[in-house]
């Protein structure tokens, strides 16, 4: 019979002797069911009676395949039917394996004494079973003394003389072989092997059918194992959950004792993140071994090509060592590549043995989806990531835009970052010359490094190596650094650190770092950090620019008030005191006159008059440029006096002792002026409330009349004039004047410059 699989499955039925009948054809159809037809119509083909008990086998036989009996089945009914027929003392049919070997699988005696089935016969030597693997032909033997090897050992003790073999090939591919044997001295028919042959093809048609059928549910099952996979992808399900179904799925599908999924690390080293075995996990996730070695892993990390060890004994390495302390003999891994990266691998291992052919591209499929959820899990990552960066950085921008105090920018930049990439340690130091000081820290336990610390820079640490380069840069091992600095943050416990430069305007001001207890942080922390360290940059220039305005403005205020303090020293020392001269003079002159000069006299008297005038608005004149009482006495007796002279009746409460800053005395003094001439001019009072307190080195003032209130900045130049001078020195002036309400002034001023220097005392 010819096996035709590709065009219809057509057998054509050889008859014993080598011819063929055109009148009988063996069919198969497309799932493997064959049937034994006359093309005549007639029973049976024309011949003798050995020729039809030759059909008649043929037909019980193929009666079996065609009913899709069980392989076992047909292989013992082969054997026994070729048997009898050819007139054998025994029949057997053996496979051959991948190991060198032929398994007994079916076996047949005419005295009962049979091969044993399951019998495994080492090829080699000159025996049946060697000479049809060696030549894929039919073999003779007439005598047994000739032959050789271990099958020529079993077969001469059973007892056999002579033998024909004829192979059995399965879809062109040398499967086994079928001998039937005499354990007389004469040899068997000369057509044995023609007459054995169609038997062969028989047995060749269930073992396809056999074989297509297992395909076909092991297709089944291979789909139905990747659709669940692939449904936990589809419902982006964590990588955990797909990596410990993708072992199991892949495991059991092929038949293996274990599988296993491993992450390959930067260090050489590879991380098992999933495993199944028939026995349970053998290895635990999280499991690290180094690579290296002649092993699965090693060799897929090597090649980025599946790779396969048939026989662990001759593997070596950490890999291979551990596989062979849990019994296994063999394994296959695939390459788990993630966007054209390899990311890791999956092994498949045996304790029984080599594993099928086709179990790399059974794996294959597994590793894609495996693959894709990674692919998804780091997508979904990092744009979670994404929106937690601009979140962090949103709320350090937002105290940016509000002119928060630098250390509370500082602080939160800090702790933002250092949630942000999980790391154990963060902080923010600046550059003052040779040394660094921090402005400000976080740490994930609590524990942080004060932020007075000073330190000297030097040695190879993170701080020294951003102030020499201006760039960023990062320490993986602290044990290799050097200086103070990584002194003190080894003792820290930190392992591992980055560092990003702080540019303020082009200039280097300082340095932002986060810092792990545990290894070296992700490769993505410098250009993540250097958000943190443009809004911390932002937030410095604007703290600098209005520092340098509130000093600015503090100059101008204080020059004003020197010039006035001057213009005032000028008219009294100057031109008050040539008036009180010349009125003097006047005075002389006046009664140095004879008598009966009354008209020069009285001439003499209206100038010196005139000047008494002139000198009185001189000296009002020179109390308003700067008041000598509030150089003399201080604050207290100054608002005393202005509320002695107010229009308007003023209680007034001071708790305040002493001098106060010049700056601020004259502010506070200017403001209670300009708050009572309002009152008596605009608000109808009857009454004010004066008082002044400190606290926390901040003066607090503050001037309410029941007045018909209504008072705003837009009103007038005086309370912006006020304002402006408030803020000059760092405080801050408030109005209250609800209509009907009456007013309240209020300013607070801080006892120190804008600066943090304390002011110079009055």
């Amino acid at each position: 019979m010819v096996y035709q699989p590709a065009t219809g499955h057509r057998l054509d039925a050889r008859v014993a002797g080598g011819a063929v009948s055109p009148n009988w054809l063996l069919t198969s159809n497309n799932v493997g069911v064959v049937t034994l037809r006359s093309m005549a119509g007639t029973p049976r083909p024309p011949g003798n009676d050995r020729t039809a008990g030759g059909w008649t086998a043929l037909q019980r036989v193929a009666t079996l395949v065609a009913g899709a009996a069980a392989p076992e089945e047909v292989f013992a009914e082969v054997t026994e039917e070729a048997g009898r027929l050819l007139g054998a003392h025994h029949a057997t049919m053996s496979r051959y394996d991948q190991d060198a070997t032929a398994t007994v699988i079916a076996s047949w005696s005419a005295t009962g004494a049979a091969f044993p089935v399951g019998s495994r016969l080492p090829l080699g030597g000159r025996n049946a079973h060697t000479l049809v693997f060696q030549t894929r032909r039919p073999a003779r033997i007439s005598h047994y003394a000739d032959t050789s090897g271990p099958a020529g050992k079993a077969a001469r003790d059973f007892g056999f003389r002579a033998s024909v073999s004829v192979p059995v090939i399965v879809e062109g591919r040398l499967w086994g072989v079928m001998i039937v044997e005499h354990t007389r001295a004469e040899p068997l028919p000369p057509d044995t092997e023609a007459r054995l042959t169609g038997f062969t093809e028989l047995a060749a048609t269930a073992i396809a059918n056999a074989q297509a059928r297992e395909e076909l549910r092991g297709f089944a099952e291979e789909q139905a194992a990747l659709r669940r996979v692939a449904t936990l992808v589809a419902r982006a399900a964590l990588p955990e959950e797909v990596f410990a179904a993708v072992t199991e799925e892949a495991g059991q599908l092929i038949g293996a004792s274990y599988t296993m999924m491993a992450r390959y690390d930067p260090d050489g080293a590879r991380t098992v993140v999933a495993a199944w075995s028939t026995t349970g996990p053998a290895f635990s996730v999280g499991t690290r071994a180094m690579l290296g070695g002649r092993n699965v892993p090693t060799l897929v990390f090597q090649t980025h090509q599946p790779a396969r060890i048939d026989d662990s004994a001759a593997a070596y390495g950490p890999a291979a060592i551990a596989g062979r302390e849990l019994g296994f003999r063999a394994a296959v891994g695939v390459p788990v590549s993630v966007e054209g990266r390899l990311w890791g691998v999956i092994v498949a291992a045996s304790r029984a043995g080599p594993l099928p052919a086709g179990t790399e591209a059974r794996l294959a499929g597994f590793t894609e989806l495996a693959a894709t959820a990674i692919a998804n899990a780091q997508a979904r990552l990092e744009l979670r990531g994404y929106a937690d960066d601009q979140a962090a950085l949103r709320r350090v921008a937002t105290l940016v835009a509000r002119a928060a105090p630098p250390e509370e920018v500082f602080a939160s930049v800090a702790e933002e970052a250092g949630r942000l990439l999980g790391a154990h340690h963060a902080a923010m130091a600046r550059y003052d010359r040779e040394c660094e000081t921090l402005v400000a820290a976080w740490s994930s336990s609590g524990a942080v490094f004060p932020t007075v610390v000073q330190a000297r820079l030097g040695g190879r640490n993170l701080p020294t190596l951003v102030s020499q380069t201006g760039q960023a840069a990062r320490i993986d091992d602290y044990a290799s650094a050097s200086g103070l600095i990584a002194e003190a943050i080894r003792e820290f416990g930190l392992r591992a650190a980055v560092g990003v430069p702080v540019r303020v305007e082009g200039r280097l001001w300082g340095v932002m770092m986060v810092g792990s207890r545990v290894g070296p942080l992700p490769a993505d922390t410098e250009a993540r950090l250097a958000g943190f360290t443009e809004l911390a940059a932002t937030a410095i220039a604007n703290a600098e620019a209005q520092a340098a305005l509130t000093t600015s403005r503090a100059r101008i205020v204080a020059t004003a008030d020197a010039t006035r303090r001057r213009i005032e020293r000028d008219l009294h020392d100057g031109a008050q005191q040539r008036l009180v001269s010349l009125t003097l003079d006047l005075r002389a002159a006046e009664a140095a006159l004879a008598a009966g000069t009354g008209g020069v006299a009285q001439q003499l008297d209206d100038v010196a008059a005139g000047l008494d005038g002139v000198l009185d608005d001189l000296r009002e004149i020179a109390s308003g440029l700067h008041p000598a009482i509030l150089a003399d006495g201080g604050l207290g007796p100054a608002l005393k006096t202005l509320a002695r002279r107010s229009a308007v009746p003023v209680d007034l409460d001071i708790q305040v002792q002493g001098r106060l800053p010049e700056p601020v005395e004259t502010a506070a003094y200017y403001t209670v002026a300009e708050a009572l001439t309002n009152t008596a001019k605009h608000a109808q009072a009857t009454s004010a409330d004066i008082q002044v307190t400190s606290a926390d080195r901040v003066l607090h003032l503050r001037v309410h009349d029941n007045g018909h209130g209504g008072a705003e900045f837009s009103h007038g130049s005086g309370l912006i004039g006020l304002k402006d001078r408030a803020e000059a020195l760092g405080g801050h002036l408030q109005v209250s004047s609800p209509p009907g309400a009456g007013t309240t002034l209020g300013i607070d001023l801080p006892l120190h410059n804008p600066g943090g220097a304390p002011l110079p005392p009055g």
